[in-house]
Order: C-alpha cells, then structure tokens, then sequence
C-alpha cells in the first residue's frame, strides 16, 4: 500500500482516510494527486485478495480496479468476474470490517452506447448495455445497492469517458490523429456526447465522500460536444492548423468507430449536481487545454 502525507486545511470531513483498489489505474493516481483528501492509500488486487486487506483502518473504500475498455480479446465471463464479482466481494469485505462508505466507479455504458438527442439521460434513466462491459458493470450497481444500508453507504458513480494526461484508449487515439496529421475527415460531424476532464472527477469524488451520500451519481463536465468540436479544441491546445474536410460515405468507411464518431450520448446530470452542490471547474474545451499543457510541461509523449 502506499499513502501521501501532504498537509490540509483543518476540516472534519477532510480527515477521513481512503483506500482505492486499483493502485495504478489512471484514475486512482489522479485521485492522490489532486484530491483534498491527505490521508489516501491504495491497494493492488491482482497482489491481494479482498479478504487479505485490512478494511477497518479505513472509514471510505473507493473502488476502481475493474476491466476498464472493452476489448475484443476477454470474454463474457471475465468482465463479470472482474467487474462485478470481484467487486461485491471487495465491498462485502469492507461492510464486514466496518467502513462506513464505499465509491464504486461505473460508467454510461450500462445505459448503451447512444441516446435521443430530445430526451437526454438521467441518474434514473433505464440502462440498456449493449456490450459485456456495460452488463458487467451493471450487475455490480445493482448488488452493491442491496449493501447499502444506514451504517454503510453505497455511492456508485457513472461517467462518461474520462480523459486527461496519462490517459488511454480511443480519447488517446484522436489526440495522436490531431497531433500527427494536418488534414483529417472530420469535419461537419454534428453528433453531441459528454466527456469527463479527470479534474473535474476528483472534485466530484471528493465532494461525495464529504457528503456521504448514498445513491447514483453521474459525473462529467456539464457541456456536451461533437467530434469535430473535440477535434478542433485539441488542433487549438496543441497549436497546430489542422485542415478538417468533409467526405461523403464516410460512416461507412469507419464502420468500426461508427457509434463513438458519429453517434450521440447526451446526458443531464443536473440531479446529481444538486444533491452535491457541485459545479465542474473545467469545460471540455479547458480540459483538453489543461491536459496538453501537462503533456507538454512533462515531456510525455503523445505517441
């Protein structure tokens, strides 16, 4: 396990002391670095098993050791095991040794994989995944709201993709397009979907823990965005004059990525924003200024 010391503001709430599993996730290493909470560690289990970690020293588990991208290769069986499973065991473990909250980490992607652009998603819309994935994740919601009781609160997070410097996948995959190519298909692409700047996740972590309250939560930033905008935000950020153009037929020649470039998956997460009186800092546009100014500041390679 591994722990930060730094010092905080004086705040009852604050002093709580955390443990993630899932001690190298993107999301767990940025949760150390810009959470207020001091008092965190983190706990690897492909090293330990849930029964072998010691819960009660700990007053809030945060759950994000899962399958995190849905991949060709691992098969049905292996995302429950992995995503819901092994995540009710880890929470069953911590309720039995007294931690009084658990943060299980879930996504939209138990809603499915689009939505009506006139009828938006919401913490009480019904989920329809579409992949093992989302099913997996699902399964883990609805067992981990059969735990929650008055002395252990069950706060299960959705987001959408989560993005920032360190990041993986296809949000990864469009940064290095922009990057290294001047001229690309994408313009006049007109589909809406929410993303989630790692910041603003944090913040929104915190802010349940503080809370303590129980329930479904969506967390992203609050303005949706098509293709082209993200696109263009990057080109902007990284200051290159990318050429963008529009080409007919051209669903049909990405026919693999046909949903996440064109489709639309628009959420309303204003529910979950006043149970916590919560407000992003970041807009998308500002996230992905901020994440490439890190990239840059770090030497990481875009590559």
């Amino acid at each position: 396990m591994s722990g930060t010391e730094e010092d905080t503001d004086y705040c009852p709430s604050l002093m709580r002391s955390v443990l993630i599993t899932g001690s190298k996730s993107f999301i767990g290493e940025n949760f150390v670095r810009y959470s207020r909470f001091r008092n965190v560690h983190s706990v690897s289990l492909i090293e330990h098993d849930p029964s072998s970690i010691s819960f009660g020293e700990f007053d809030t588990v945060i759950h994000l050791a899962a399958i995190v991208h849905v991949r060709k290769n691992i098969d049905a069986e292996l995302y429950m095991r992995v995503n819901c499973d092994l995540a009710v065991e880890t929470a069953m473990s911590a309720k039995a040794a007294g931690v009084k909250h658990f943060v299980f980490m879930s996504s939209v992607k138990v809603y499915g994989d689009e939505s009506g652009e006139s009828s938006p998603l919401t913490e009480k819309s019904e989920c329809f995944p579409s992949d093992d994935y989302g099913r997996s994740k699902l399964a883990a919601e609805i067992a981990m709201g059969e735990l929650n009781d008055e002395n252990f609160c069950v706060s299960i997070i959705r987001t959408p993709v989560v993005y920032g410097a360190g990041m993986k996948a296809n949000m990864l995959n469009l940064l290095r397009l922009v990057k290294y190519f001047p001229v690309l298909p994408l313009d006049g692409i007109e589909n809406k979907r929410q993303f989630t700047y790692v910041e603003n996740l944090i913040g929104f972590i915190d802010r349940i823990i503080e809370l303590r309250i129980p329930g479904i939560f969506i967390a992203m930033d609050t303005d949706a965005c098509s293709t082209t905008d993200l696109v263009r935000f990057m080109s902007e950020a990284l200051c290159k004059n990318v050429h963008l153009f529009r080409v007919p037929f051209l669903k049909s020649i990405f026919r693999a990525q046909t949903t996440r470039l064109f489709g639309s998956l628009i959420i309303d997460n204003r529910v979950s924003r006043q149970k916590l009186s919560f407000e992003p800092v970041y807009s998308t546009r500002d996230g992905i200024r901020k994440m490439i100014s890190e990239y840059q500041v770090k030497g990481i390679k875009i590559c």
